[in-house]
């Protein structure tokens, strides 16, 4: 049976999923827009051209103050995020080289309270990691989920909740709750992430009870996952639940059938900045996210994009994470 978190998790990223309904299509003819439902019945319509009118704040001398000599000397906030298109977290413009999304958003905002330039990076998943790694970014905003293994090595700030969806053919007639539901399915998965986590901890269960392992499958974008979905080539796709009822309400052609939360069954599972474990920047870059919480900003910017429903009420600096045994 599903526990409290979960069940709360499921209702939320279901309304995500039905929020996320298409209404008009992307035309770089007239702006390059996207119109979707947002909360309470209202519209949003999300710009997707290179002129994005962001929305900004001001700096907040006490809270910049906190950043490190270093990097206030610099003047620059180098961050890092995840290359490729992911809308509505991190995503290509209509002239296919500006980065948008939510994420490019509010690390635009929080940079503002720094009082520095954000400077975006845009890597492979794997080489966000080597880069934080190394000092070569600061801090990165790419849908990272927090969990007990990274804070052995990271520091973070949470900014938003972290919901998986499962993705299918439309019509599929699937409906995924558990372990037992992906039993013997196909299922793509990104590598290194929670996500896959997730899905190799079920298929072990699966083993366990008797029941057929997942068969998972790795691709190496998201248009190639999803040809292999409408080819029938795979059965399912696990990843973030906005990028999939994103897909799903702009493609038509996959639905979510199933949420679940990004830490496991027991917590809600949070996204967070993430920086090189002691970098001295986890508590300035909290205390900001906290700042444009406050001020409002931080839930014009979810509005924006779609995703009032990840919202989260305080930045919490390295708080409980997905566990290591997934239990």
């Amino acid at each position: 049976m599903a526990t409290l978190a979960a069940r709360r998790t499921t209702a939320a990223t279901l309304g995500l999923a039905t929020a996320l309904v298409l209404a008009g299509c992307a035309n770089p003819t007239d702006g390059g827009t996207t119109e979707v439902a947002a909360e309470h019945g209202s519209k949003t319509q999300i710009d997707i051209s290179p002129d994005q009118k962001r929305i900004t704040t001001g700096k907040v001398d006490s809270i910049a103050a906190e950043v490190p000599e270093k990097i206030r000397k610099r003047g620059t906030l180098e961050l890092v995020s995840s290359a490729g298109s992911a809308a509505p977290l991190t995503f290509y413009a209509t002239d296919n080289k500006t980065v948008i999304g939510v994420e490019p958003d509010l690390a635009h905002l929080v940079a503002d309270v720094l009082g520095l330039k954000p400077h975006i990076n845009t890597v492979s998943w794997e080489n966000i990691f080597v880069g934080l790694d190394s000092a070569k970014y600061d801090a990165g905003l790419s849908n990272i989920t927090v969990t007990e293994e990274r804070k052995e090595k990271y520091d973070f700030a949470t900014y938003r909740e972290d919901n998986l969806g499962f993705a299918a053919k439309k019509g599929s007639g699937l409906k995924i709750t558990g372990p037992k539901d992906v039993a013997g399915k196909t299922v793509a998965v990104s590598s290194g992430t929670n996500q896959e986590k997730l899905l190799v901890e079920w298929s072990a269960q699966n083993k366990k009870a008797g029941r057929e392992p997942v068969d998972i499958k790795y691709y190496q974008n998201e248009s190639d996952t999803y040809l292999a979905l409408q080819s029938g080539r795979i059965d399912l796709y696990l990843g973030p639940n906005p990028t999939v009822a994103y897909h799903a309400a702009t493609s038509g052609k996959t639905e979510v059938v199933g949420t679940y939360s990004g830490a496991g069954a027991g917590l809600q599972g949070l996204i967070a900045a993430t920086t090189k474990k002691d970098s001295g920047l986890a508590e300035p870059l909290a205390d900001a996210i906290n700042h444009i919480i406050d001020n409002g900003t931080y839930a014009k910017v979810l509005k924006r994009w779609g995703l009032s429903d990840e919202a989260v009420t305080r930045s919490e600096i390295n708080p409980p994470g997905l566990p290591k045994n997934g239990s």
